[in-house]
C-alpha cells in the first residue's frame, strides 16, 4: 500500500483509504491517482497518462480533467494551492506530496468491524453499509425514528442489501420488519401499493395480532389494508372510515413504542403520491417512536422520480433524513462474488481484474459477465474440474450480455426517440462525448444540443456531466461521459450501419471545420471516425497529410 498524508492507496482492493473510511473510486479515476502516485514528485504529461492507461486508443486528454476535478473533490485538494496533485497548464500533472510505502494494514482492518453475528455470509463487500444500518438501529432505542433513503444505480445490490440487513437483526431485541415492493405502473392507478403489502405483512407476521389490535384502535380503515379480506369482520373493521395519513402515523408509532418497527419501501421512483406522502409524514413528525423506514430507489427519469428527489432534498435539508448511496463493489469484492458464482475460491488469474474493469464493479453486471462467458465457453472447466480461460481477454470483451443488454434496452426505450438518437451519437465517441460531436452527428444546433444534453444528465444516471471545452474559435462546449462501457456498447450495436457511418463521417468533418488550419492536432481522431464509417482510404489520407505537415514544420523550424 502506498501512503500520502492521511490516505493509502490500497493497490490490491482498488480503494483509496483515509483514517478508518474507504473512499469509494470508478476504476479510471483510480488509475489516474495510482499513476500518479506511483510516479510522484516528476511532470506526468498528459500523452504519457492517456498511454499509460488507454494504449491503443485514442481518448480526448480533456477526459483527464475530469477524473482531476473528481480526485481533487475526494481528496479535498486545492488546484489553485494544491497539497497532491499539481497542475502544469497545456503540460500535465505532478504528485507533489510525499509518498511512503505502507505498512500492510489492510483497508477492511482499518475502516471497522460490524458488530459480532451481524457479517453476512450471503451479500459480498457491504459490510460498511451493513453497519451503517445497524447503527440507525441501534439509535431507536433512544426513541429516534430514522428515516433512510439507500440510493443506487440498477444492480448495484439495494435488494441484496436489504434481504442481508433483515436477516442479521439480532433476536433479542424483538424488531418487527415489513416490507413493500413498488412496481413499474402500478403507482400511476393504485394508491399505497407498497404501503399495503407491507401492512398485510405486518398484520400476518410475528407480533402480528398486537398490530392488528392497534391498527383497530387506531387506524381501522385500514384495516383491509392490512389483513387478508377472509379475516372476521372486528366491530371496529366494520365501523371504519375513510383512511387518513394522521390515522395510520399514529397507529405506526404505537406499534413502534415498545419494540422496534422496520418498514422497507423497495423501489421507490415508482411509487404513487400517496405513498412519498406517507414516508414524509412519517420524517417529519415529533413524537418519539422505535420507527425505521429504509427506501431504496434508482435514479431514472420521470415525474414520480422528480416528485422523489425533491422530497429527499428537502428532508436532508431539514435533518430529517439519511441519504446512503452504493457505490460500485472493490476489486476484492469482485474477486469474492466471482468466486461463489463458479464455486471456486480462486478464479483463473487475470479473471478478477478483466470482470472488474468489465463490470465496473456493478455486482449484476459482475454475475451477468461471468455467465456471459460461461455460456460463450471463454470460461470452461478442465479435467480436473477447476475453471480455466481459453481465449484471449481482447476476445472476451466482445459482446454485451443478453441479460444486460435487455436491461439497458429497457431502459433507453422508455426515453423519447429524440433522446435516444443523442444517446446513440454519443456513444460514437470512445470516452467522454462533447455537445458539438453530438449536434455534428444529428445535424443539430449546439446550443439546443448542449441544453438537450445538461437535461440527459440532470435526469439519467448513467449520463454525466464532465466539464467544458475550449474549441479553436474561442467558443465553449460542455463534454459528458456515459457511466458505463456497457452502455455505449448497447447504444452503438442499436444503429444500423449505415446511420453509424453517416453520423461517424459528420464528426470527423465537423472536427476539420473546428480545427481548420491546425488538422494535424485532430487527424488521429479524423482517421478513426473515417475508418469507423468504413472509408479507409479518406482515414489515410487524413494521416497522411498531417505527416507531411510535420514534416515541413520540421523543416522551416
Amino acid at each position: 500500500m502506498k501512503q500520502f498524508a492521511c490516505f493509502g492507496l490500497d493497490t490490491a482492493n482498488q480503494c483509496l483509504v483515509r483514517g478508518r473510511a474507504n473512499l469509494s473510486l470508478a476504476p479510471k479515476p483510480f488509475a489516474v491517482l495510482r499513476y500518479l502516485v506511483e510516479h510522484p514528485g516528476r511532470l506526468i504529461t498528459h500523452d504519457e497518462l492517456l498511454d499509460a492507461l488507454w494504449p491503443e486508443t485514442y481518448v480526448q486528454p480533456q477526459v483527464l480533467r475530469t477524473y482531476m476535478l473528481e480526485l481533487r473533490k475526494v481528496l479535498g485538494d486545492d488546484a489553485g494551492q494544491p497539497r497532491f496533485i499539481q497542475t502544469l497548464p497545456k503540460r500535465g500533472y505532478r504528485f507533489v506530496a510525499q509518498v511512503t510505502d505502507g505498512n500492510g494494514v489492510h483497508p477492511d482492518d482499518m475502516a471497522g468491524t460490524l458488530r459480532p453475528g451481524t457479517r453476512s455470509r450471503e451479500i459480498v463487500g457491504r459490510d460498511g453499509e451493513l453497519e451503517l444500518l445497524n447503527s440507525h438501529l441501534r439509535q431507536l432505542e433512544a426513541g429516534q425514528r430514522r428515516v433512510v433513503f439507500v440510493t443506487g444505480e440498477a444492480g448495484i445490490g439495494k435488494t441484496a442489501l436489504m434481504d442481508a440487513f433483515c436477516r442479521q437483526i439480532d433476536p433479542s431485541i424483538a424488531a418487527s420488519a415489513a416490507r413493500g415492493q413498488c412496481v413499474q405502473g402500478v403507482g400511476g392507478v393504485e394508491e399505497y401499493y407498497p404501503v399495503t403489502e407491507a401492512l398485510h405483512q405486518l398484520c400476518a407476521g410475528q407480533g402480528g395480532q398486537r398490530a392488528y389490535r392497534i391498527l383497530a384502535r387506531r387506524a381501522p380503515a385500514w384495516l383491509a389494508q392490512g389483513r387478508d379480506e377472509t379475516a372476521p369482520l372486528t366491530e371496529e373493521r366494520s365501523g371504519s372510515k375513510d383512511r387518513t395519513l394522521g390515522d395510520l402515523c399514529e397507529a405506526l408509532e404505537d406499534i413502534a413504542a415498545d419494540s422496534p418497527l422496520l418498514l422497507v419501501f423497495e423501489d421507490l421512483h415508482w411509487a404513487d403520491d400517496s405513498t412519498l406522502n406517507l414516508i414524509s409524514a412519517l420524517a417529519r413528525r415529533r413524537a418519539q417512536t422505535r420507527l425505521l423506514v429504509l427506501a431504496t430507489w434508482c435514479p431514472l427519469s420521470g415525474d414520480l422520480e422528480d416528485k422523489l428527489k425533491r422530497l429527499k432534498q428537502d428532508l436532508l435539508l431539514r435533518r430529517l433524513c439519511v441519504d446512503m448511496e452504493l457505490g460500485p463493489l472493490r476489486k476484492a469484492a469482485v474477486a469474492e462474488l466471482i468466486g461463489r458464482e463458479l464455486d471456486e475460491p480462486e478464479p483463473p488469474a487475470g479473471l478478477a481484474d478483466f470482470v472488474y474493469l468489465r463490470s465496473e464493479g456493478n455486482p449484476l453486471f459482475v454475475t451477468a459477465v461471468v455467465e456471459h462467458l460461461i455460456a460463450h465457453c471463454f470460461l470452461v472447466r478442465n479435467v480436473d474440474g477447476r475453471w480455466e480461460r481459453r481465449a484471449p481477454f481482447e476476445e472476451m470483451q466482445a459482446g454485451v450480455p443478453r441479460q444486460l443488454a435487455g436491461m439497458i434496452e429497457m431502459e433507453i426505450g422508455s426515453l423519447s426517440e429524440h433522446e435516444q438518437h443523442m444517446l446513440e451519437a454519443a456513444s460514437l465517441m470512445r470516452v467522454a462525448f462533447p455537445a458539438w460531436a453530438v449536434a455534428a452527428a444529428l445535424q443539430m444546433d449546439p446550443l439546443e444540443t448542449e441544453e438537450a444534453c445538461d437535461a440527459l444528465a440532470r435526469r439519467l444516471h448513467f449520463v454525466l456531466r464532465a466539464g467544458q471545452d475550449e474549441l479553436p474559435d474561442g467558443s465553449r462546449s460542455a463534454f459528458y461521459v456515459l457511466a458505463h462501457g456497457l452502455y455505449r456498447e448497447v447504444l452503438y450495436q442499436r444503429q444500423s450501419e449505415a446511420r453509424r457511418a453517416r453520423r461517424h463521417v459528420r464528426i470527423a468533418e465537423r472536427l476539420g471545420e473546428l480545427f481548420a488550419g491546425r488538422e494535424a492536432d485532430v487527424a488521429r481522431e479524423r482517421a478513426i471516425h473515417y475508418e469507423a464509417a468504413g472509408d479507409r482510404d479518406r482515414a489515410a489520407s487524413v494521416l497522411q497529410a498531417a505527416e507531411i505537415e510535420r514534416q515541413q514544420a520540421g523543416i522551416c523550424s
